[in-house]
């Protein structure tokens, strides 16, 4: 399949709705569009994956055979993975290297949780008890840990190919049907990966796609009285309206990883060169639309201003491009919305007194660029700059005494996704551990990932748990069962 094909498969797509235009945001040039699917093709698709839940054709399957299939889809998407990583690149304005790892990851997602298929399991003991009545009996209590029937997954623009996979594969591993929605932005890597869970075997029905956008199609998933469970990657105020939608008629779990406002603690023992450039590497990255952006710096007063001299010489050396132009580290915003909504909050920064020590504006080119900035001299109370999420190139550096002064501040935020120290104090990075309102601490290191490991936020920043273990659990149910003996 071509990355023409694609687009034109996009477009022909029957829908109901608007016309929704796709653009390269490094060219701004529209690619393609599509027609919003509409409430009757979700509810289409919601019937598929029911239908296909009770009749057992995937549940029901030995698990070493969904194993095998799971297995199917990770090669398969090696196989096509100079394809996706194009589309990545065209839709989603990623360099090259960013889509190849991003496609990679992919990959292993299908395959880590293709292992997970056959350890699937409960507990079981016997047990003397008296129960609710007070009368001795021995019992023989076990537990069965059962699919939910049908789930919709939601995943945003930020890493189309790696959140598909990542909601994907667990779903499917715990024996589930789904209803997969990507962003209306960058819908192409998604038609791609359906095509494959086809060929390497998914029955039909199991994993059914539906486009458009949030609020008409993303709604009317949330709010189906037959869908069980709803897994949502995004912003913190549709998670908000996903619990509402989810507390109607049809009561359904809810798993969310939503925002951040991450913050990086840098004392004055750190390795300043390992520190610096990890730490701008850390927020910069794909210009800053990642929710584990490091966008908080906080540094010991002591070398407060080796770290913003640092921090603002990588911002001014960082190439920012489209992914045919040579030597690129950092690509463009998603959309003219997304470059309007990060520009207004510099604007309101500079209104409220802080200093762009470089960046602030957008770069004279064609694409939705934004120069990496560097803000300092912020009220950490009242800054939106310092409290809210901008999910662009954007860093705000303010500085600390003491150990308690830098846990006052990093903790002060509605969000808790992720924290980093760098320090060579080992029982200070421990002790900053413990105290750090954040779901994932790095300690002297940037961006720590592993399949095998749980990734979840606290505060306002998700409920529950992807990766791992805890990423299959969240897509089971228990039940508990007690036989007389």
């Amino acid at each position: 399949m071509t990355v023409q094909a694609v687009l034109d498969e996009v477009r022909e797509r029957p829908g109901a709705g608007d016309v929704i235009p796709i653009f390269d945001p490094s060219t701004e040039e529209q690619i393609t569009e599509f027609t919003d699917c509409g409430v009757d093709a979700v509810n289409d698709a919601v019937a598929r994956a029911k239908a296909s839940a009770e009749s057992g054709t995937w549940s029901g399957l030995p698990d070493d055979e969904r194993a095998k299939i799971l297995w199917r889809v990770g090669d398969l998407i090696d196989q096509n993975a100079a394809l996706l990583a194009e589309l990545e690149m065209l839709n989603g304005g990623m360099y090259p290297a960013q889509a190849e790892m991003q496609v990679k990851i992919g990959a292993e997602w299908f395959r880590y949780y293709a292992g997970w298929c056959t350890k699937i399991d409960g507990i079981a003991r016997d047990v003397t008890t008296g129960g609710l009545t007070g009368v001795t009996s021995h019992m023989h209590a076990y537990t069965l840990r059962e699919p939910y029937g049908v789930v919709g997954l939601i995943f945003p623009w930020n890493g189309p190919v790696f959140n598909f996979c990542a909601k994907l594969a667990p779903a499917l591993a715990a024996g589930c049907n789904s209803v997969v929605k990507p962003a209306e932005e960058t819908p192409l890597s998604a038609h791609v990966l359906m095509r494959i869970l086809a060929e390497a075997g998914v029955p039909d029905g199991v994993a059914n796609m539906v486009n458009g956008y949030g609020h008409t199609v993303g709604a009317a998933i949330t709010a189906h009285p037959d869908v069980e469970k709803v897994a949502f990657t995004g912003s913190t105020e549709v998670g908000r309206a996903i619990v509402h939608a989810s507390a109607g008629s049809n009561l359904n779990k809810v798993t969310l990883e939503l925002g951040g406002k991450s913050p990086v603690l840098i004392f004055d023992d750190a390795k300043l060169k390992k520190a610096i450039p990890a730490s701008a590497f850390g927020t910069f990255v794909h210009s800053g639309q990642a929710c584990v952006c490091g966008s908080r710096i906080l540094v010991q007063r002591t070398v407060y201003d080796q770290v913003v001299e640092g921090m603002a010489a990588v911002a001014n050396a960082m190439k920012m491009g489209g992914p045919k132009e040579e030597g690129v580290m950092s690509g463009p915003l998603i959309s003219q919305k997304q470059l309007t909504r990060v520009l207004g909050y510099l604007e309101q920064g500079r209104s409220d007194g802080a200093e762009i020590v470089t960046g602030g504006h957008r770069l004279d080119r064609k694409g939705y660029f934004v120069h990496p900035t560097v803000v300092t001299n912020l009220d950490p109370d009242t800054s939106r700059l310092f409290q809210e999420e901008i999910f662009g190139p954007v860093v705000t550096i303010l500085p600390f005494d003491d150990e308690d002064e830098a846990v006052a501040l990093a903790n002060n935020s509605t969000y808790g996704l992720a924290a980093t120290v760098w320090t060579k104090d080992l029982g200070r990075s421990h002790r900053l551990a413990k105290r750090l309102a954040a779901g994932t601490v790095g300690l002297n290191c940037a961006f720590p990932y592993d399949h095998s490991m749980p990734f979840g936020g606290y505060k306002q920043s998700g409920w529950g748990h992807e990766s791992g273990k805890a990423g299959i659990e969240g897509y089971l149910q228990t039940k508990i069962v007690w036989a007389q003996m």
